[in-house]
């Protein structure tokens, strides 16, 4: 809790110099050409997809990498491969699915608030992609590393497969979180 006070009395006054130079350049910002806004919100709009296809990828080959090791103990031990492994390692992909929805959900609405001469509204559609899709990245890069260990246990003991799935959309629940909540906001904006 300790932590908790000591950094949001550090960020506190850094948060408040942010809002004085925000205010000091908002009408340089508002004065920016239309095509200028559109450039930085798609900008930002296509960071949701790629961050989260950069955690799905090295999600998808840690688990993948976990699958062909297990695979291999499987062959050298002569026990029959199991073909399950291909879930696990493929289970961190549907982060990418997530943002490519968020990359489109900031580029209409985003297009919507343009179109009504709202010119400061494409720092929040910024914001949103770029974050939406950290937050999905990691959670792809974790369901991976989590799969990779599900991987080796199945292979091994051929039992709790379920329960295995379970957990990894526990890790997946983050990124669906972050979907809803970014659709939620964008729609209220």
């Amino acid at each position: 809790m300790s932590l908790l006070l000591n950094t949001l009395a550090t960020l506190t006054p850094l948060l408040a110099e942010g809002g004085e130079i925000a205010n000091e350049t908002a009408p340089a910002v508002q004065n920016l050409p239309f095509f200028e806004h559109k450039a930085l919100i798609y900008a930002a709009a296509f960071t949701s997809i790629g961050f989260a296809a950069i955690g799905s990828a090295y999600g998808c080959g840690s688990a993948a990498c976990a699958a062909m090791g297990a695979w291999k103990k499987c062959y050298a031990q002569n026990k029959p491969a199991p073909f399950q492994l291909l879930i696990f390692a493929g289970a961190p992909l549907s982060q990418t699915i997530y943002g490519m929805i968020v990359m489109f959900i900031v580029m209409g609405g985003a297009a919507d608030q343009l179109m009504a001469s709202n010119a400061g509204n494409w720092v929040v559609y910024s914001l949103v992609g770029i974050l939406a899709g950290i937050a999905m990245g990691v959670s792809a890069l974790w369901q991976g590393i989590s799969a990779a260990a599900a991987c080796d246990a199945f292979a091994e003991t051929g039992k709790g497969f379920a329960n295995q799935l379970m957990a990894l959309g526990i890790v997946e629940t983050v990124a669906i979180f972050v979907l809803a909540f970014s659709i939620v906001l964008l729609n209220s904006f």
